[in-house]
């Protein structure tokens, strides 16, 4: 799942996602830092408004969703991660190359793999609004480098603030073990004190050197970034609203609960996406009908009875 994005300084439990921030007299109001915290203020307070976290923060998320949120941070953090070790040596990003303290690639594996299971490469996918925001950071990574600074702030920084609140929700909520398997993104085991962490990312950041051009471009980027999350957040809650309707509809699940269920084609129809119904969900639909029961009763009869007299 999307995990919390960055924004500026908050308080009250409206504001669980938001960072606290040291004061630093040493900050300017033309500093890197400053002008993300005050350029993106609106759009976190959009994308921390949006159903799917709404939902979440109450403890609202089922595990098939949280399982699809997972598949499209492994998409996303693949992605960000791919074009930070290309542009590692770039002065334009260099500064903030975490790899040991950030990198999620790996700790994502872990909990797909609980999830999944081994071969869970094979049962995942790219949703739609995914890879809208995968798109977008490769040609950043390979085009616009400078604008880089922007996805990887957005992300990171929210994931070890707001995004520690949602690994005790996800916790809780779906009675994951307390081990904390299934939630391996959100522990990072290299980073000792998060908050000095964070002071140390937002220097290197000031530190860079930029004109006012581009601390702009990557302001707009960062808000561009914040548009993805949402539209990723308004995928899962649209998928969200799919199972919660089947769930009412019979009373019995019409998907098997294993590997992505954007596979299955009755789900993707719900979403646009595809043709006919679920085979399955098909079949159990018709098993509920008066005559259908009526004919499979007789021939359970009919069964019964040849079995009884092959006894004999």
């Amino acid at each position: 799942m999307p995990s919390a994005v960055e924004g500026p300084e908050g308080g009250e439990e409206g504001d669980v996602l938001r960072y606290e921030e040291t004061e630093d007299n040493n900050v300017s109001p033309t500093d890197l830092s400053e002008l993300l915290k005050e350029g993106t203020k609106d759009s976190h307070d959009r994308a921390e408004n949006t159903q799917f976290v709404k939902d979440f923060l109450k403890g609202r998320i089922k595990k098939e969703l949280f399982k699809l949120a997972t598949v499209a941070l492994h998409f996303t953090y693949s992605a960000l991660e791919e074009e930070m070790d290309r542009n590692k040596d770039n002065p334009v990003f260099a500064p903030l190359y975490f790899p040991l303290e950030l990198h999620r690639r790996e700790a994502l594996a872990k909990d797909l793999t609980y999830f999944y299971g081994e071969d869970w490469k094979e049962k995942i996918q790219c949703s739609e609004a995914t890879q809208q925001y995968v798109d977008r950071i490769h040609h950043v990574g390979q085009h616009e480098p400078e604008l880089l600074v922007a996805h990887a702030y957005t992300r990171y920084m929210g994931d070890l603030s707001g995004g520690q609140v949602l690994k005790k929700v996800a916790q809780r909520a779906l009675k994951l073990p307390s081990t904390e398997e299934g939630i391996q993104f959100y522990v990072f085991d290299n980073v000792s004190n998060a908050q000095q962490f964070k002071q140390l990312y937002r220097a290197r950041m000031n530190a860079l050197d930029l004109d006012k051009n581009t601390k702009e471009r990557i302001v707009e980027e960062a808000n561009r970034a914040f548009r993805f999350n949402m539209q990723v957040f308004e995928e899962l809650d649209k998928i969200g609203r799919s199972l919660a309707e089947e769930a009412q509809d019979g009373g019995v699940p019409v998907h098997d609960g294993k590997g992505d269920i954007r596979k299955c084609p009755y789900y993707a129809d719900k979403l646009g996406t595809a043709g006919p119904g679920c085979p399955f969900h098909a079949a159990l639909g018709m098993a509920r009908q008066p005559l259908v029961q009526l004919v499979l009763a007789a021939c359970v009869a009919v069964a019964a009875g040849a079995a009884a007299w092959y006894m004999l």
